[in-house]
């Protein structure tokens, strides 16, 4: 490891049976995050500074001896990036990882007793027509054609939420409100005499959801082709982050994400909820934007990681606190 470790120092005596912190090692994390990520993964607090960085493959943190609130008790933290879900579950298993990303067909294969770090359903999954998509008409036959009960259950085993709206029920408490369920028949009668439509997906491990998206437009009548190609797609299917706790600074970023119209200026921090949702339902007319399901990060750590969670509810690492038992200076 390119890291040196700090020294150990002596520690007040800890109570019977509890586990005391120690100072030293290095945090090893994986992440599937791919090539194309142009900075590395930020950490949270006061604590740590970025030592080495190779570009969508490999971030290096040191700990900062002269920290606001203290000096972290991990020496560094290591985050290889670009890993496949499969190969993060093996490296935790064999011990070659700390903590990983845990999508849902590595979740239900845990084993009892793993530790999880969860998030509150922070990522939004959302199929969104790119700007020379102009019929209303199509763009409205595949938002009543996705089965969002079938990939729920299927194919995310369960994990996270459906819904028709780009802030959670959590944040927003006005989620349940937009529409969800599937409407063949409305989608056949608004689909009659479609073109054919290229839906466009980058990450792996979301193409399967993509499969069954046009599987079931085709139940609709709509011709939809999957491709990794970006060029000429006319949906995309894309995964946003709620990156903020207050609804309103939410919303407004989701907007500008994709490239929307920023919610009315008036839209206070103190607006209501009936002003959130009427601004979020007008981003949302016209099908440009179609929201599925709101997912949580989920983590499994490793047995040498103690303190924590590292992890705040909107998905934030906070690894300042968090120690390795058997560290050593």
């Amino acid at each position: 490891m390119p890291l040196v470790l700090a020294a150990a120092l002596l520690l007040p005596a800890a109570a019977p049976g509890a586990t005391r912190p120690q100072y030293g090692g290095t945090l090893r994390v994986e992440l599937r995050q791919n090539a194309e990520t142009p900075d590395p993964p930020p950490l949270l607090g006061a604590g740590f500074t970025i030592a080495r960085w190779e570009a969508g493959r490999l971030a290096v943190y040191e700990a900062d001896e002269n920290a606001v609130g203290g000096r972290p008790f991990l020496a560094g933290v290591e985050i290889l990036l670009g890993r496949s879900p499969r190969d993060q579950a093996s490296d935790l298993d064999l011990g070659k990882a700390d903590v990983v990303e845990l999508g849902p067909n590595e979740l239900r294969r845990q084993p009892a007793g793993r530790r999880m770090w969860t998030s509150s359903p922070v990522r939004v999954l959302a199929l969104v027509f790119t700007a020379h998509f102009e019929d209303a008409r199509l763009r409205e036959a595949l938002a009543l054609a996705v089965d969002r009960s079938a990939i729920h259950t299927v194919l995310l085993q369960r994990l996270g939420e459906i819904s028709g709206a780009l802030l959670p029920q959590w944040l927003s408490g006005y989620a349940f409100l937009f529409p969800t369920a599937a409407d063949l028949g409305r989608a056949r009668q608004l689909a009659a005499g479609a073109r054919p439509i290229t839906l466009n997906v980058n990450d792996p491990a979301a193409r399967a959801i993509a499969e069954r998206i046009a599987l079931n437009a085709r139940d609709a009548g709509l011709a939809v082709s999957v491709t990794p190609q970006t060029a000429n797609a006319d949906v995309v299917l894309v995964e946003l982050r709620i990156a903020s706790a207050d609804p309103v600074k939410a919303l407004a970023r989701i907007a500008a994400d994709l490239g929307l119209p920023a919610p009315p200026r008036d839209l206070s921090a103190n607006a209501s909820p009936e002003q959130t949702y009427a601004a979020e339902r007008a981003l949302l007319e016209g099908f440009r934007v179609i929201p599925l399901i709101h997912l949580p990060d989920v983590y499994g750590v490793g047995t040498r990681v103690k303190g924590g969670p590292g992890i705040t509810p909107l998905g934030e690492w906070r690894f300042e606190n968090l120690w390795l038992e058997g560290a050593r200076p």
